[in-house]
């Protein structure tokens, strides 16, 4: 599986932005796909997840703020961000989980939330 992310940039505060994740391979409709981060000089953290039922779980700094999304149609999973501050600025990289329980990383996009 290969999973290519997009949609990063500059965004002020307040201001949003969409992340979009296209994968190759067959096993995408049964993964568990999302998306996670890593600001500089932390370890990298969950901000959402959307399971093959559309389950959703996010972590607690960006609930009410980001939505995420899948189209299985298209192999691909979105993450919409609302109000964005800017301790979201980091790389954002895009991740699956198959039911083998192996994990796939893309090569991430940088968010960069500043005035």
């Amino acid at each position: 599986v290969q999973l290519q992310a997009s949609g990063g940039g500059l965004v002020q505060p307040g201001g949003s932005l969409r992340l979009s994740c296209a994968a190759s391979g067959s096993i995408f409709a049964t993964s568990t796909v999302g998306w996670y981060r890593q600001a500089p000089g932390k370890q990298r953290e969950l901000v959402a997840t959307v399971t093959s039922g559309g389950r959703t779980n996010y972590g607690e700094s960006v609930k009410g703020r980001f939505a995420v999304s899948r189209d299985n149609a298209k192999n691909s999973v979105y993450l919409q961000m609302h109000d964005l501050k800017p301790d979201d600025t980091a790389v954002y990289y895009c991740h699956a989980l198959t039911l083998a329980f192996h994990n796939y990383w893309g090569q991430g996009t940088l968010v960069t939330v500043s005035s």
